[in-house]
């Protein structure tokens, strides 16, 4: 059979077949330490929960618009209001099955064949290929601990072609951690628009900060197109629903696209996400960001008494960028080996970087301080064993 020649582009996730394999040692009776995906150990908060079961018992199960419930998009409007300074009409907000659907609908829109969209390396694969499935090409800029492992505005700048059409920044980012302050965030914007492009930034992390406060683009640059999840901060991952923050003249041409792609988000998802914005689950959400907090304390520790700890803390996300080259060249095979051995699961650099992914893993810290620690000790009778 023939495939569409984009659908080559698309490399596997090599995390899922790490999980398989750990799924697998469990089922057998071992003891395994899951730091591998991007998924706390928290359920989902309660006042979502019952949110969502209460519209399911109103019969709340009927197609929304295309857009998304209008309370939703009104309740996100005063989120952005009320945290971030950021005036917002919720007319420009789509909601969207998860933020991979919101990523969907804005690389269809912005990008196309001919087109270059430039983003940082490591990011999350899926950014990539969402671009790849659009028929463009995707300029991925090695970045370090010189750039607080961000694209900034002078990458932009050196990186920007004729054909360049679109930036794509994410901050807090996946999987380093890093984020870009207010003030290199509105410079990249600056630098984008003076270059005639457009700018995409993945704000799926936002409010999971320790270090600095959490921001949007949105407060200083209205222009830009945001994505954003229920996942992570407000702990719905299953739930699978996102949205899309768009400039007043993109919402016509991506309502048409959601309408024709998927039609509408979840309802009773929709309805349990109000749910998110209340003082009470507010409440549950910080705590859990501070408890990661210290998970996040926690690990550095352990690495750093190790000599591994990275010279740039991750300031936001729930993931760690460790590099292992000193005693791996071949990141897959310190991941298997090490869950082989010691039971420890975590992500081979090669999922999220084109360039040194072989020297880098991503360690989640989504599991208690005491797995952690004892994570680490595994980890350090792995290497005492190279």
């Amino acid at each position: 059979m023939s495939w569409n020649a984009r659908v080559a582009r698309i490399a596997p996730f090599r995390v899922m077949s790490l999980l398989e394999i750990a799924q697998a040692r469990e089922a057998a009776g071992h003891d395994v330490i899951h730091l591998e995906i991007g998924e706390p150990d928290f359920a989902t908060p309660a006042p979502v929960v019952t949110a969502g079961r209460d519209a399911l018992d109103a019969g709340q199960t009927r197609y929304t618009p295309a857009a998304g419930l209008p309370a939703l998009r009104e309740a996100i409007a005063g989120h952005y209001a009320e945290h971030f300074g950021a005036a917002v009409d919720p007319a420009r907000i789509l909601i969207t099955p998860g933020a991979s659907g919101a990523l969907l609908l804005a690389s269809q829109l912005l990008a196309g064949r001919g087109d270059r969209v430039l983003m940082a390396d490591p990011n999350y694969p899926c950014n990539r290929h969402f671009m790849a499935l659009a028929g463009a090409e995707v300029d991925a800029v090695p970045v370090g601990p010189e750039s607080g492992w961000q694209l900034d505005a002078e990458l932009v700048a050196r990186h920007w072609q004729a054909d360049t059409r679109l930036a794509m920044l994410a901050t807090p980012s996946n999987p380093t951690g890093h984020m870009l302050d207010a003030g290199r965030l509105a410079a990249v914007a600056d630098t984008v628009k003076a270059c005639g492009g457009e700018l995409l930034v993945d704000e799926i992390y936002q409010g999971l900060c320790y270090d600095l406060p959490p921001l949007s683009v949105a407060a200083t640059t209205p222009d830009a197109f945001v994505v954003n999840s229920f996942s992570k901060y407000f702990g719905m991952t299953g739930w699978r629903l996102g949205w899309l923050l768009a400039p007043e003249a993109a919402v016509e041409p991506l309502t048409r696209l959601a309408q024709n792609v998927f039609l509408a988000a979840s309802t009773p998802a929709q309805h349990a996400a109000l749910a998110a914005f209340t003082p009470e689950c507010r409440e549950i959400l910080e705590a859990r960001r501070l408890e990661l907090g210290r998970r996040r304390d926690a690990l550095l520790a352990g690495l750093s008494r190790l000599g591994l700890a990275p010279s740039l803390p991750p300031q936001g996300a729930f993931y760690l960028w460790l590099d292992v080259s000193r005693v791996s060249d071949d990141s897959e095979a310190f991941c298997r080996a090490l869950l082989e051995e010691e039971n420890v699961a975590i992500t081979p650099g090669t999922d999220f970087a084109l360039a040194g992914g072989e020297h880098h893993v991503r360690i989640a810290f989504t599991t208690g301080e005491a797995r952690l620690e004892e994570a680490v000790s595994r980890l350090e009778r792995f290497l005492a064993r190279r």
